[in-house]
Formats: C-alpha cells, structure tokens, sequence
C-alpha cells in the first residue's frame, strides 16, 4: 500500500493551512520598516532608505536521526548553513552572519564538536561569520541521546536589487540548478520506509544507486551562493529564484510567482536523481505525493528572460553546476501559480 508524508508523521498542508489562519495576526506585529508581509523565503526589514536586513531560520529536521546513526554529524553541521544561505541568495541577499541551536538529550561531546565543526566549514565556504548560538540540555523533552539542529542567518540587500518575481514576464524561461540528493528534507518517509518498514541498514549496498544508502542519504546540502555571485557578476538578468525544499518545485516556487503568472513545469525534462526513483519503488509512493515532498533532483530554480537563458546555463555549467531548462511562465487567471505537466 502506497504510503504518504503525512503517514510519516509529517501534514505539510496542516501547517500551511494553520499559518494562512494566523497570517493576519503574525502582520499585526509589523512595524513600519517590516516589509512584504510573510511568505516568502527571508523576513525583510529596511534599515535605511537604501538598506535591508534579511532573515531565515531553520532546522535540518529528522536528516539528525541517520546522521547519528551513521556517526556522522559534520554532514548536518554543513547543511543548516547551506540550506540557510539558501533561503537569502533567492532574493538576491549577501548572507552576513549565523547562529546555531543545538538541543540535546544530554551533551555528547563527539556529536556536539562534529556539528560545530561541519557549521564552521560551510560558514567559511558562504564566507560568514558564526556569531553565536545556543545549546540546550533537556533530558524530558528527548528521548535517549536524541537532538535537533537549527540555525538563523541575517543577510543585507540594497532595496532595489531584491529579486522576487514581480519582474516576471510571459514567456521567460525557467532553469534548474541539479541538487546532489534529498539535500534536508523527506527524511521522516525515508526513515520509514527503509528503516522502520523494510529493514534496510544505512551500510547496504544498492545496486540502482552504485553506493550505499548512508553515502547516497547523508550527501550535504548544497549551496547556490557561488553561482548567484556569477550570474550576478555576468550582469544577466534574474526574474525570480526558487530553493526547493519541504512541499517540493509546487508549494517553493509557487512563493514567487506574482498573481495572473504560472510557471509550467515539463516531468519530461526534469532530471530526476536514482534515489527517487528507488524511495518511489521501496516505498510504493505516488508520484503526486514524490513530488510533494522531495525535490527531485531540483535543488534550485532561476527565472530569466529568453534571451540570457543559454549564458545562465553556460556560466553554471563551467563552474560546476548542473543547469538546464524545465519550463516557461505563461499569462493565467486560474489560482495555479505552478503546474507540472
């Protein structure tokens, strides 16, 4: 039997749902230099005419659980960071500095060092600063040497160079950038799926993928910072941008798709990774509810017109990434800001 997220512990539409409820009440507490409202990937503040503070945080979610399984915790130091930058650049923001909070049952040093470190190197690879954190010891709150990852970053923008789709125009061309695996999220139908209703161990070695499952899950975030930099050092010309995470290319894309715009995205020429394709096949999951729930293989969307779609690609490309084009943005009145056909 085809089994979903929300069997997994995780009702992504629940939370949806709760916080489109409390919006009116979250905007309450704006003050005047609280812009945009919520919803989109960063919280913005102007700090000057010119200046705005951007802000994002974060957790790695249940990745800690096959992370401490394998006995490897650098991986989810690395990919708060990551995921975190992420979140800002889609704006167009310079990430400046981040914090950390780690919860543990009781402090496991060997664990503790491995997270602090795996922030540091991604900290120094985004070229941030790791100001501060926080670590908290509650033995009643977690069960037997259990934790949770979470981190903030604050980044700067000039107003004028926020990128967040409002530019967008009939026919320009949508660009995915390759992710390398789940990145951080789709653990929880992945813990159970293999470990708790297959009885996979993480060291098993899966022919389909050519690697065991712990080198294929544990892969750490990516960043994307080094290719805004270069696409914004080419000078081209960048619509919208997407990180695709928790509610797949739908629920992350959809948050930059300005009314009477939809994005159409073609299955066809998605480069779906193996690994999806095997959690699919274990797991018997729809294809609907694969998409709702994992990226895909798509870690990252870019926007731009026509004409500097081959240059976006070209300059990605060179410096190591994997881009290429999976849709277009058409003129549409129904309420679909995101269609995969």
């Amino acid at each position: 039997m085809s089994i979903t997220y929300k069997d997994a512990g995780v009702d992504i539409s629940l939370a949806n749902k709760i916080l489109k409820e409390l919006k009116p009440e979250i905007e309450s507490t704006f003050k005047r230099d609280a812009m945009f409202g919520i919803g989109k990937f960063a919280g913005f503040y102007r700090i000057t005419d010119n200046l705005v503070l951007a802000a994002s945080i974060d957790g790695v979610g249940t990745k800690v659980k096959l992370a401490k399984m394998a006995g490897n915790c650098f991986v989810i130091g690395e990919d708060i960071v990551n995921h975190s930058v992420n979140d800002l650049i889609v704006h167009n923001v310079k990430p400046l500095f981040f914090l950390d909070y780690i919860a543990m049952e009781k402090l496991n040093p060997k664990f503790f060092k491995q997270i602090i470190k795996g922030i540091v190197k991604a900290c120094k690879l985004n070229d941030i600063s790791l100001i501060g954190g926080e670590t908290a010891e509650m033995p009643s709150i977690y069960y037997k040497e259990m934790f949770d990852v979470a981190g903030c970053i604050i980044g700067i923008v000039e107003i004028n160079k926020i990128i967040d789709g409002r530019n967008i125009k009939e026919n320009d061309v949508v660009i995915a950038v390759s992710s390398n695996g789940l990145h951080t999220n789709g653990f929880s139908l992945v813990n159970k799926i293999f470990f708790e209703n297959n009885n996979y161990n993480l060291n098993d070695y899966i022919p389909e993928l050519k690697s065991n499952l712990k080198n294929t899950l544990l892969k750490p975030h990516l960043s994307y910072k080094k290719l805004i930099f270069k696409l914004n050092q080419a000078g081209v010309e960048i619509k919208a941008m997407a990180h695709i995470t928790g509610g797949g290319i739908i629920d992350n894309f959809s948050r930059v798709i300005p009314k009477n715009f939809c994005a159409i995205i073609y299955k066809e020429k998605i480069k779906v990774l193996k690994i999806f394709n095997f959690i699919q096949k274990i797991g018997e999951i729809s294809e609907e509810e694969m998409y709702r729930t994992f990226n895909m293989g798509v870690g990252f969307i870019i926007v731009t017109s026509p004409e500097y779609s081959e240059k976006v690609k070209n300059i990605g490309n060179k410096i190591g990434y994997n881009l290429y084009e999976i849709g277009k943005i058409i003129k549409s009145k129904k309420n679909i800001k995101v269609e995969i056909c």
